[in-house]
């Protein structure tokens, strides 16, 4: 199916025009020829920009992965990999993982796989687990480059992927949030191959639909929330058929149904194999699945969560809950952009666009507006428990940036037909606004899943209405400057003495990462209050409060506060003397 976008497809139109007007018909073909290859040959101008900007985020994701913290559900869920990897090689006969905290309720592709790697890989385990989850990251950008190329052209494709990139809710969680990112990259390749197979059909190739059983089984081994891909599916498939009954009658309709779903039957036991490979406990009884998404879709936990400046229960949010935090985490182009899709499209229905060819242009876009809204609706209807912001919900950005890309790219259009120098303003207009982007994201690392757009006021809007630092991920960049600190106290050397740090936030981050001079004392131990040095993250309120000190690192992002440390120890005069 070779793609023409709605400005070539009017360009060609002109020059038909041109030559039923005295250009002559080989006029004509020769214009309509070389329309066909300038717009090729910018497309693939916009692939290789696409190419080059995955080959740019491969290049920092590999340079800048250490620079991540452990977020506070990595060591279950590294352990929950080391159980599913002891299942197997303990011949089925150790089952502890089936049983280990609520892990068991997902599927553990990304921690088996991980569990695997530890073996072999250079570096430490969680530097491992943090540069794999930084790769699939990327892979899931890719995904939105081709799901949005796919329905609107190669610089659709481009601005999608930038779009996703220069998302610090997405970015930011690349390095560490090991299940919803994973998720949010699987979800948009199931969109993208359920979209090939809509555009092949009523006889979609076997290639097309072996590739979607594949990324539908990989997603369901991380979380049974897959199911949606497959209703995405379903739901166009049948208003597919509905529409062949309307135009063609009951039994067209009836022999295409069979002929799909006869086309797809393979793949079917692909993804249930994947499925059942990287989530045993999935198999053990056929209603496990079933049981695994009642018990997530409102999951027995009962915290406090930050909500527009007042602290909500997690187990019963808000109804505008997460429609609000992706209208304060999303970059303001992705939401405008979106927001212009939608006034695009209704514009379309209005004026019965629909209509033509029997409405079937319709089911292609179908996935991608279930995608980006049924889970939203969802939500809103049933409110399932649900904290930190948009993380549990992070698989809806991608739709949503594929949106926004393809209505750019047509406002981009629009503006090219008004002239050379209109079309080149936009350009550059959308160029200012994502180097602005990059920049501020630059200046948040590594902090960057932090980031709060001018809707909520930035950072310091956010501040106090909103969660900011839940993974503690500023407090591994705290230890590192309280390590240096410290030794340039003794001239660049590890001191001679052993020092003792107080942690009120995520001790995964800092635990793993002490030197043999710093000694972690919290919780029960009874001298935690005697500490030499005290760290408290300030998503937690009370934590800066909790023990008193001289301040001497605050790690910020535009310059609101994530975690401070406090100098503990007696001032010089004050130490006696040996």
């Amino acid at each position: 199916m070779n793609y023409q976008s709605p400005a070539e497809l009017a360009a060609l139109g002109k020059a038909r025009e041109a030559s039923g007007s005295g250009a002559g018909l080989g006029a004509g073909s020769a214009a309509a020829s070389g329309i066909r290859y300038e717009h090729r040959r910018a497309g693939a101008l916009w692939d290789d920009l696409s190419r080059a900007l995955l080959l740019c985020l491969l290049i920092i994701a590999v340079l800048s992965f250490r620079s991540y913290g452990i977020s506070t559900d990595e060591e279950v869920q590294h352990i929950y990999g080391k159980k599913l990897l002891s299942f197997y090689l303990s011949g089925f006969t150790d089952r502890s993982a089936f049983h280990f905290k609520d892990l068991y309720l997902y599927g553990g592709l990304f921690d088996l796989v991980t569990a695997l790697l530890v073996h072999v890989s250079p570096f430490e385990e969680y530097e491992t687990r943090h540069l794999l989850c930084a790769l699939v990251g990327v892979l899931g950008i890719a995904g939105s480059w081709r799901y949005a190329r796919l329905l609107g052209g190669p610089r659709a494709g481009f601005l999608a992927a930038a779009l996703l990139a220069l998302s610090g809710v997405y970015y930011g969680a690349m390095f560490n949030n090991t299940k919803d990112v994973p998720f949010a990259a699987g979800m948009v390749w199931t969109l993208y191959f359920g979209t090939r197979i809509i555009n092949q059909l009523p006889s979609p190739s076997r290639s097309a639909v072996l590739k979607f059983g594949l990324v539908l089984g990989l997603t369901l081994a991380i979380r049974v929330g897959a199911v949606l891909a497959g209703f995405y599916l379903v739901a166009a498939l049948s208003l597919y058929v509905v529409l062949v009954a309307w135009r063609d009658g009951l039994g067209p309709a009836l022999s295409d149904t069979r002929r799909i779903v006869l086309a797809l039957l393979p793949a079917l036991p692909v993804a249930y194999a994947l499925m059942a490979l990287f989530w045993p406990w999935a198999v053990l009884n056929p209603l496990n699945p079933l049981e695994a998404l009642r018990v997530v879709s409102h999951f027995p936990i009962d915290i406090q969560t930050l909500f527009m400046g007042e602290m909500v229960r997690s187990s019963d949010p808000p109804a505008l809950y997460l429609p609000v935090y992706l209208a304060v985490k999303l970059p303001e182009a992705a939401l405008l952009g979106a927001a212009a899709a939608v006034v695009m499209a209704g514009v379309w229905l209005a004026r019965g666009g629909w209509k033509a060819r029997w409405g079937f242009p319709l089911v292609r876009w179908v996935p991608l507006v279930l995608g980006a809204f049924l889970p939203i609706i969802l939500f809103m209807l049933l409110r399932p428990s649900v904290y930190n912001g948009i993380r549990h919900f992070l698989f809806v950005a991608p739709p949503l940036v594929v949106m926004a890309g393809l209505a750019i790219d047509r406002l981009w259009m629009r503006a090219e037909g008004l002239g050379r120098r209109p079309g080149q303003v936009f350009g550059a207009t959308a160029t200012v606004v994502a180097v602005l982007y990059a920049w501020q994201l630059g200046a948040m690392h590594p902090n960057q899943y932090v980031y709060y757009n001018q809707f909520a006021g930035g950072m310091k809007g956010a501040e106090g209405n909103f969660e900011l630092d839940y993974w503690g991920n500023s407090q591994h960049e705290a230890l590192e400057e309280l390590i240096a600190l410290v030794e340039r106290e003794n001239d660049g050397n590890p001191p001679q003495r052993q020092y003792t740090l107080s942690v009120c936030g995520n001790t995964l981050a800092v635990r793993f990462e002490l030197p043999p001079w710093l000694k972690l004392v919290n919780g029960i131990e009874p001298d935690w209050r005697k500490a030499d040095f005290f760290m408290a993250f300030t998503q937690v309120k009370r934590c800066p409060s909790l023990l008193n000190g001289r301040p001497i690192i605050e790690i910020a992002a535009d310059d609101v506060p994530l975690t401070i440390v406090k100098d503990r120890r007696p001032p010089p005069a004050e130490i006696p003397s040996e």
